[in-house]
């Protein structure tokens, strides 16, 4: 396991729909040192990110139920326009970042191939959140 570890316990809102995927990235979320809130679905994301609850970064699977992960980023940035996006899918995305990136040009977007490499997804997160 990677031993990065962040100076500052930031916040990662984690939304998967998968329970035995979002149970293990948990997992690997808390042992690089962050805090997380893991959900299973968009809308259950969009009610924690209307409370004003503290999220330093949005990781989605693009393919949700209900609303896409695309879907749920849009509805995120409307609230939080500069809140950083990691996207985590087990697919390509042709033109989902550059699009986001476009529409969202003040806020860091950016995705992971699933499964991830864990040093990789450090990596990512650290450049998101800058620590």
């Amino acid at each position: 396991m990677n031993s990065y570890q962040p100076t500052i316990r930031k916040s990662i809102l984690l939304v998967e729909d998968d329970d035995v995927v979002r149970f293990l990235t948990v997992e690997i979320l808390e042992e690089f040192g962050y805090q997380v809130q893991a959900l299973g679905d968009a809308n259950s994301a969009l009610e924690l990110l209307r409370s004003g609850e503290p999220c330093d970064l949005l990781m989605s699977d693009v393919g949700l139920p209900g609303l896409s992960g695309r879907e749920l980023v849009e509805a995120a940035r409307e609230l939080r326009p500069t809140l950083p996006v990691l996207f985590a899918s087990g697919y390509s995305e042709p033109g989902l970042l550059d699009d986001i990136r476009r529409k969202h040009p003040q806020a860091a977007t950016d995705s992971i191939v699933k499964p991830f490499d864990f040093d990789q997804l450090a990596r990512c997160l650290s450049e998101l959140v800058g620590v």
